[in-house]
């Protein structure tokens, strides 16, 4: 069993070894391979250029869009002022201070202590 796996071995890569002299002295088939090759670099070149031509198109749309956006646009103006963070300071300084006028305290007279008073205690039996 031993030797007759061995020669099965030996004759499949001696097989091996003959198909690939025979492909790469063949001329005709490498030309064929290296043409076919060549076109699919050039497809994936291709898809890669048009990709890149697609990403920096909306990049260069993008940045252009945000320089229209000068500082004499209303909306813009009023965003880079400071005066509506005082307004909201001022406000809610308005509003501490009217609730600190509404606020009052009750007293509870049976609550408060009362040191003359002793409180009962429960007599044990």
């Amino acid at each position: 069993l031993v030797l007759s796996n061995d020669t099965a071995l030996n004759s499949l890569l001696s097989k091996l070894l003959q198909d690939y002299l025979e492909q790469t002295n063949s001329s005709a088939p490498s030309q064929v391979k290296s043409a076919s090759s060549n076109l699919e670099i050039v497809y994936v070149l291709l898809m890669i250029g048009l990709f890149g031509f697609f990403t920096v198109g909306v990049m260069l749309t993008n940045i252009r869009a945000r320089r229209l956006e000068d500082s004499r646009d209303p909306y813009n103006t009023y965003i880079a002022t400071d005066i509506w963070h005082k307004k909201d300071r001022e406000y809610f300084q308005a509003k501490l201070i009217e609730n600190y006028k509404l606020c009052c305290v009750f007293e509870n007279q049976l609550a408060v202590e009362q040191p003359s008073t002793q409180i009962p205690e429960a007599k044990s039996s």
